[in-house]
């Protein structure tokens, strides 16, 4: 079985699956290939068990995940995208704008990777520029304005390092971003559908509800860059991934997130329309969690939420909220 995109981890179920077919070619009892079925079924269930943190880190940037755009095009109806910062250009890298979400008006922003070389260099691999963070923070402004909920997909291994971001006030851009999302005062549903690098992902994510899938993840620098700067080689990202605590599992029992957004054994990219329903469910049920809160109480949530992340008692580490 050719399979493209194929992980290192994947390569004993290609190999189990195509002697599958070649039995199956050549006549074999329908007896016999249901044992090597329930074979590969159970290798499957075992291997994504069992996947290291470097692992999930690999899925989860798997190129045919599905992106921002997709979740967009299948959850939201009626959507206006809204483009340009009023300030210097239009950041392909990240899209804002308007739609309906199962009956109720919200503003979306999210992280926008391409699938073709073509379109990654367009978007610069979901990597965006100051003007895309104006362009989001524009989007918050306008939620706010008009009392819209927010709805962020967060899909990037950071913020484009080069120095034409940083001529243009990169950090400025990205912190001011995350100051408009923290003073907004309606609800807030950040959700990582990918990977959520550093800073880049932060400014989509100040979130009265932060969501992770269930193979996405979530840390404050790539494992590679990690790696770079403590041991002086990329090749010990692995090490890098697992002391970080980047996946879901790791984040959720830390409290740094507030739920794992379930996705298909072997990774959404395998059945996208599920995960897409499980994503659209887990926003449903978050936005309709905050209902209950005033304009204010939204803010101060958020406000309590963040600063009770990595407090310590006792001296030992606490993440109680």
């Amino acid at each position: 079985m050719a399979q493209a995109f194929l992980l290192p981890f994947e390569e004993p179920l290609v190999r189990l699956r195509d002697r599958i077919d070649e039995l199956s070619a050549v006549g074999t009892p329908a007896s016999e290939l249901a044992i090597l079925e329930a074979h590969l079924e159970a290798l499957t269930g075992e291997i994504y068990a069992r996947l290291s943190a470097w692992e999930k880190v690999q899925l989860c940037r798997h190129p045919l995940r599905p992106t921002t755009l997709d979740y967009i095009g299948s959850l939201i109806e009626m959507f206006v995208e809204l483009c340009g910062d009023r300030n210097f250009a239009d950041d392909k890298a990240i899209v804002t704008g308007i739609g309906s979400f199962r009956g109720q008006s919200v503003a979306i922003a999210g992280h926008r990777k391409g699938r073709s070389a073509k379109e990654n260099a367009e978007r610069n691999f979901g990597m965006p520029r100051p003007e895309g963070y104006r362009k989001a923070k524009r989007l918050f402004e306008l939620a706010d304005l008009f009392s819209l909920p927010i709805v962020t997909f967060i899909d990037t291994a950071g913020a484009h390092p080069g120095l034409d971001a940083e001529e243009r006030g990169q950090s400025e851009a990205i912190g001011s971003c995350i100051a408009a999302l923290a003073r907004v005062t309606v609800p807030v549903v950040s959700l990582v559908v990918g990977e959520g690098g550093s800073g880049g992902a932060l400014a989509l994510g100040v979130g009265n509800r932060v969501l992770l899938q269930r193979f996405a993840t979530y840390s404050v620098i790539t494992p590679e860059g990690c790696a770079s700067i403590l041991w002086r080689t990329s090749a010990r990202a692995p090490d890098a991934a697992d002391r970080l605590k980047v996946t879901s599992q790791d984040l959720f029992s830390l409290g740094a997130i507030d739920n794992i957004v379930d996705e298909p054994a072997r990774g959404a990219h395998v059945d996208p329309e599920s995960a897409i329903r499980s994503v659209g469910d887990a926003i449903a049920a978050s936005l309709d969690s905050l209902r209950h809160l005033s304009p204010d109480a939204l803010r101060e949530h958020r406000y309590a939420r963040f600063r009770a992340i990595g407090r310590f008692a006792g001296g030992a580490p606490s993440c109680d909220r």
